[in-house]
Parts: structure tokens; C-alpha cells; sequence
């Protein structure tokens, strides 16, 4: 290791830094002025050698940030990120700073990134020593991103995301190119392609989104299933795919070190090919990045060996383990390999500070809040109390469609078809996009109606929408949604941390499985009410359950009033009696339910109801055992995150809190009896924050299985969700 240089030289960020090398030649040659002009954003000419230097100086700070952090922790994922370390340099130099990832394990090269360009001084982390102490730490730079960290656009966990958030940045960002980097071992996710091709037939214009293809051989511990390929096969493959423009560029074609293999590292090349490589994948973004901004769907592939430069190669890069510290021989010899002079760091520093304009914290799209069109009052149709029967998600449908009228960015989801969701007057409102105008089919290439037949497309574009700043909604068959949850749940998540307002990401799910008795089981599936009832406790997930057409719109019309939260109605698609006004749906989204029935009696038993079908048998027991000299409540649960208690969710961790809860007496008020059943037609977890908080002596009716039936009625008889079964019980109760 190169002696350790006058403390005085060395800049005061790199504090904490164990590795520090000496000038070479071609740094007097070519690193003695940022490649990055004052008060430029980008590099002047990607064939200037000093350019092409200066991304290699790059590449390998970022390399050696990135691992020295892990090590530090012996814990993290340096590999993958270590393949395409140039390629980033190389975005960064031409000042495309607006990087989003699908691959979560790239996570401490992107805080690396940011950490250069000072956008994590946002978050107190200044020096390298800082960088390492709050690597994977509470209030931290957690393992995986998230939405908090200052400039980074996007939370990446479970593969196969981050296209639908460069996709959506592009559409709402016209002029502003979004790159986006793949694994090959996420290639294999079917999300990604599939999305590209539905968005790019869509949206056709919108091509400023460039993915960026990290092809270094290896998955998290195995080769990756597209290993094999020939460059002539990968190519072809997204060419088969949509994209016109395929640009790859083969570390091997510069290898002058005799690495046997396919993939090679390109830091053991001689400095000479090191340069060349550099130069070429710097001219190779130029070409790819103008191709997208200029309307070509492109894509660039960087083939570079998995762990190029740090302290293994292949799959066994991609993970550091207890006993793996910096002290560590092959970490420290790496380390001491990828070792920059303090004037180097410097240099680095400078360049990535002035790309794009400033630190990412400051200039990145997500960085300010997106300005919305002002929607005014919502026509909200009061329809009378026990007047004709109304479909509740037709009564919505009319909202969206003004909405999507009063805001042009706004954009609905569906892919099983919103007619068959009784929402067909959205798609009259503002088309379905399509390439084939037909009216007949109310579909037409500039409308506000995405329809992939992909329920991850589809919550993928609305999600991703509602974090980049503007509206969506995404509506799903209840049966189909939970294929398109994982990213719906990484938004949301991200929302809780956010650091700026952003619209709620809201879902309308319809066909309840008591409603689907000819599709048998296929289409029976309310378990998905599980997944919300565990996301209520993050204390930003709110699962609403209208119990008419009047609720339904106060529903949407609140929830189009919030921010960074994550919003789901539920509700039937079928003509339902309207038991509510529009104040008491108001005052049961602020208390948490509703009492729609109550009769004095000997003894009071409590229905606590979710759902809006589920209410007929409820109501029927209660006419029942009213007759028979019990007291009786029937009790809507609407908005059941306010029944918890303050401390069962992490409500005051959340950037946007929302500390609405019902207090003690209220809950009394509508749950204190001498018994209490909880009905739903769904997940009894969602019954949880009345369950929690009862006394009472009490038990639940709830979803058992489907089943092919003729009715509804005959549906809930097989699930015991019948008046006979719930009077039953409650004389065994009050007994």
C-alpha cells in the first residue's frame, strides 16, 4: 500500500478512507482540470481522452466506496454493482443523473454515487467514515433503497420494478432521460419485458427511458440463466422484443490479459485498454442516451464480469459474510488495488457535483414536488337512502372519469377489463389506450386507460405514477390483484419514508368472491385482505370497505385528498341497497365505522360487519333476534386503520402521519355489548383492530374457500356466513 499522504492534502470528505494510491502519469496528463467544466453539467465531448480518464477515476471510487462500506458491515452486496460501476461513471460524466435500478443488491453503489456528489450530506453523512458507520444502520442507509435516501428516485427490492419507475418518470418527464439498470439475473423475471412492450405500444412517443443491461454472467449465486447467450442472441432478443436500437458494449473485445472466459474484468486489462474501454462505453451512453431522448426505443448492454475490480469475481462477489472485513486479505489487497491519490478523490468529487447541475438531492426529478392539475369540487351524486339499488363501483367510475377529464397526466390500470368491473363508463370517460381507434370498444391511442393484460404492469404504472408525484389508480379483479401487490407494497412502504408529499397510490378492487359463484374458486380469492390488514400496522395503509354507492364516492373523494399513503376500496360490482348518507360515510372514515342498525333489548349482541354483500345475512340476524327481545348493533367497518390503537402502528414514523384513531369511548360507543361477532367476507385479519380492543365476549365469522355456487347467498352458506348461523352464534354467546 502506497504511503498515506500529508493529512493536509487530503480532502476533508475523504475522511475515514484506509486506501489512498499515488498519482500516475496520465493523471498529470489528464486529470488536472474536472472534465466537467465550471458551470457545465456534463462533459463537452465523450471522445475527449481526458473524459475517458476521468469515468475511469470514477468507476473505480465508486468501486472502492462501495466495497470498503460493506466490508465494514461484512455485510452487503458489492459485486453486481462492481460490473457496471463504468457504466454509471459514465451516465454521471454526460449528467444523466436521474438513475433508477430494478436491482435492490445494487444498493451501496448508489449510495456511493450520491455520497459523491454530496446528496447524502442531506442526511448528515459527509465523510467516508460517516458513509461506513451508517451503512445498513437505523436511520441510516438501509441494505436495500428505500424512499428516504436524498437522491435517489426509487426503492428497489424484489426484481423485476424498476422499469415500471423509469417508465413513469419518462411519460411525466418528456425531455429528461431515465436510466435504468437490469440484472441478467432479474432478466428472467417475465414483468420486464412484457412491460416495456405493452408500455412502448401505449405511450409510443414517451422513449426517454434508456434500460441499461448489467450482463455480467452471474445471478445471486449461480450463473445467471442468461449466461449462455451469445452477444448475437442478446441482441436479438431485445430487438424481438420492441427495441429498435441495441447498443452492447463487450469488455472482452478490449481484454489484453488473456481472461479465458466470457465475461472479464476490465481492471486487469493494461491502463492503455482500460482507456479504451472507457472511452468506448462513454461514447456507446452518448449514442444510447441521444437515441432515447431522440423518440427510439433503446437499450445499452454493458458485458463486463460480475465483481470486476473488488474482492472476488463471479457469484461469490455478490454477498460479504460475517469474517469479511476490511482487513481481510483479499478485501484489503482489493481495496489497496482500486486505491485513488487524494487529488483523484478531488477530481471525482468535482465532477460528480457538477453533473446535471448540482447534488441529485437538489436537482433530480423526484426532488421537488410535481406539480398537479387543480380537480375543484367533486360532483358526488348523493343517491337516497333505501331508494333504488346502485352499483357502487359504477358510482366511483363517473369520479374517475372526471378526474382523468380535469387532470391529463392522470392515468387509470386495469387488466382484466373495466366494463367486466362495472366501471365501463371510466373507459367512456377517457378511452382505453390503444393503438386501434374503435368506438365500439371505447379505446383510442391517446387515452387515459392503461390495459396490459398484467396485473404487475398495471400496479407497476399506477404505483410508480403516485411516487414520481401524480395521480393514478390502479382497479383489479380482488382475485387477480396479488400478482401485481409486491411493487404496490414497495411504494407504499417507500411513501411512509418519503421525503416530500406525493399522491396517495389508490386501488379500486371489484368481483368480491361472493359475488363470482359460477367461477368457482379461480376468482374466489378475498385472502388478498390479508396482505393489507399486515401492511395497516406501517401506519400509512388504509383499507377502506364501502358499504354502498354513496360511500364509495366519499371514499375516493377522501382518498384523492391525501398523500403518501396507500389507499384500497374494496367493493361490489353488483346493485346494492344504499344504507348511507354521504356525511355518514364522512364521519365513519373518521371514526372507523358506522352503526347502521340498532334496537334496545334484553341483551345486546354487536355485529361488527366488513364488506357490503356480507351486510344482507347480518341485517336479516338482526331482525331475527330483535323480534326475539335482544338487543341488537349492527356496526359498518369502513376504515378499519382508525379502530386500532395509537400504538399498534408505526403511524409517527411516517413522513406524512396521520394519528387519527378512535379514542376509548368512541369505540364503546359502537362496539361495547355483551357479545360481539366480527363477519366479513374476507381475511378475519381485517377484523383485527376490533378484536384487539373488545372485551366483549366474542368470535368471527370469515372467508373459508371458494366454490363453484349459483348465487352469492349459496356462496356464503358454504362459508357459514348465513343469518341462521350468525343468530346461532350469538345466543351461544350472550348464553
Amino acid at each position: 500500500m502506497a504511503a498515506a499522504p500529508q493529512t493536509s492534502t487530503i480532502p476533508a470528505f475523504c475522511e475515514g478512507i484506509l486506501n489512498f494510491g499515488d498519482g500516475d502519469a496520465e493523471f498529470q496528463r489528464y486529470g488536472q482540470t474536472p472534465a466537467i467544466a465550471a458551470g457545465q453539467t456534463a462533459i463537452a465531448d465523450p471522445q475527449d481522452p481526458a473524459a475517458a480518464y476521468q469515468t475511469l477515476l470514477a468507476a473505480d471510487a465508486l468501486r472502492y466506496l462501495t466495497l470498503q462500506m460493506t466490508a465494514s458491515k461484512q455485510s452487503g452486496h458489492p459485486g453486481g454493482f462492481a460490473s457496471i460501476a463504468d457504466g454509471i461513471a459514465a451516465l454521471v460524466m454526460l449528467g444523466h443523473k436521474n438513475l433508477i435500478t430494478e436491482v435492490g443488491h445494487h444498493a451501496p453503489g448508489f449510495y456511493s454515487t450520491v455520497f459523491m456528489d454530496r446528496s447524502l450530506e442531506a442526511m448528515g453523512i459527509a465523510t467516508v467514515q460517516q458513509l461506513c458507520d451508517r451503512f445498513r444502520e437505523t436511520h441510516g442507509l438501509l441494505g436495500h433503497l428505500s424512499g428516504q435516501i436524498p437522491g435517489l428516485l426509487n426503492p428497489a427490492g424484489p426484481l423485476g420494478q424498476g422499469q415500471h419507475f423509469a417508465m413513469a418518470a419518462a411519460k411525466l418527464h418528456p425531455g429528461t432521460l431515465f436510466p435504468v439498470t437490469i440484472g441478467d439475473g432479474g432478466l428472467g423475471e417475465p414483468y420486464i419485458m412484457s412491460s416495456f412492450g405493452h408500455f412502448h405500444t401505449a405511450y409510443p412517443q414517451v422513449t426517454n427511458f434508456l434500460p441499461v443491461l448489467v450482463w455480467n454472467g452471474y445471478s445471486q449465486e449461480h450463473h445467471s440463466m442468461v449466461s449462455t447467450q451469445s452477444n448475437q442472441a442478446m441482441v436479438a432478443y431485445w430487438q424481438g422484443n420492441g427495441f429498435e436500437n441495441v447498443i452492447l458494449v463487450d469488455a472482452k473485445e478490449f481484454d489484453d490479459a488473456d481472461q479465458p472466459e466470457a465475461y472479464v474484468d476490465s481492471t486487469l486489462f493494461s491502463l492503455g485498454q482500460r482507456l479504451a474501454f472507457a472511452q468506448a462505453l462513454l461514447a456507446a451512453t452518448d449514442r444510447a442516451a441521444k437515441s432515447a431522448l431522440g423518440g427510439t426505443l433503446t437499450v445499452l448492454i454493458v458485458k463486463q464480469l460480475k465483481g470486476s475490480g473488488v474482492h472476488k469475481r463471479g457469484a461469490q462477489a455478490h454477498n460479504l459474510y460475517p469474517g469479511d472485513t476490511v482487513d481481510r486479505d483479499y478485501i484489503f489487497n482489493a481495496l489497496k488495488g482500486l486505491a485513488l491519490p487524494p487529488a483523484a478523490w478531488e477530481l471525482v468529487r468535482a465532477n460528480f457535483e457538477r453533473s446535471m447541475g448540482g447534488p441529485n438531492a437538489q436537482q433530480a426529478v423526484t426532488e421537488s414536488v410535481l406539480p398537479l392539475a387543480e380537480l375543484g369540487t367533486l360532483p358526488l351524486n348523493e343517491f337516497p337512502v333505501g331508494g333504488d339499488k346502485q352499483v357502487a363501483t359504477t358510482a366511483m367510475g363517473a369520479l374517475v372519469g372526471y378526474v382523468g377529464q380535469k387532470d391529463p397526466q392522470f392515468v387509470v390500470t386495469n387488466a382484466d377489463g373495466n366494463a367486466a368491473s362495472g366501471i365501463n363508463n371510466i373507459n367512456q370517460a377517457l378511452t382505453i389506450l390503444h393503438p386501434t381507434a374503435d368506438h365500439t370498444y371505447f379505446q383510442g391511442p391517446s387515452g387515459q386507460v392503461y390495459e396490459p393484460l398484467s396485473e404487475d404492469a398495471c400496479a407497476g404504472l399506477a404505483a410508480a405514477q403516485a411516487l414520481m408525484g401524480a395521480r393514478s389508480l390502479w382497479c383489479s379483479y380482488e382475485s387477480f390483484a396479488i400478482n401485481g401487490l409486491p411493487i404496490w407494497q414497495t411504494v407504499t412502504q417507500a411513501m411512509a419514508e418519503l421525503r416530500r408529499p406525493t399522491p396517495s397510490t389508490i386501488t379500486l378492487f371489484t368481483a368480491g368472491a361472493l359475488e363470482q359463484g359460477r367461477n368457482g374458486w379461480t376468482h374466489q380469492r378475498p385472502e388478498i385482505e390479508n396482505y393489507f390488514a399486515a401492511m395497516m400496522r406501517n401506519g400509512n395503509v388504509f383499507p377502506l370497505f364501502p358499504v354502498d354507492a354513496n360511500g364509495i364516492q366519499v371514499c375516493y373523494d377522501w382518498a384523492l385528498t391525501t398523500h403518501n399513503k396507500g389507499i384500497t376500496i374494496t367493493a361490489s360490482k353488483s346493485p346494492l341497497p344504499v344504507r348511507t348518507t354521504l356525511e355518514q360515510t364522512r364521519q365513519a372514515l373518521t371514526d372507523g365505522a358506522i352503526a347502521l342498525y340498532a334496537a334496545e333489548g334484553s341483551q345486546t349482541i354487536v355485529f361488527a360487519v366488513i364488506g357490503d354483500m356480507t351486510l344482507m345475512p347480518t341485517l336479516a340476524a338482526a331482525e331475527v333476534l330483535t323480534a326475539e327481545g335482544y338487543g341488537v348493533r349492527v356496526v359498518a367497518v369502513v376504515n378499519p386503520r382508525r379502530l386500532y390503537r395509537s400504538s399498534d402502528t408505526a403511524w409517527d414514523t411516517c413522513s406524512d402521519a396521520d394519528a387519527g384513531f378512535l379514542d376509548d369511548a368512541g369505540f364503546q360507543r359502537l362496539f361495547g355489548g355483551d357479545a360481539l361477532i366480527g363477519i366479513t367476507g374476507g381475511s378475519s385479519a381485517m377484523l383485527e383492530p376490533v378484536m384487539l380492543r373488545s372485551t366483549s365476549p366474542r368470535d368471527v365469522f370469515a372467508w373459508k374457500r371458494g366454490e363453484t355456487a349459483s348465487s352469492a347467498s349459496q356462496v356464503m352458506a358454504i362459508n357459514s356466513l348465513t343469518a341462521d348461523s350468525f343468530v346461532a352464534r350469538a345466543k351461544a354467546l350472550l348464553a
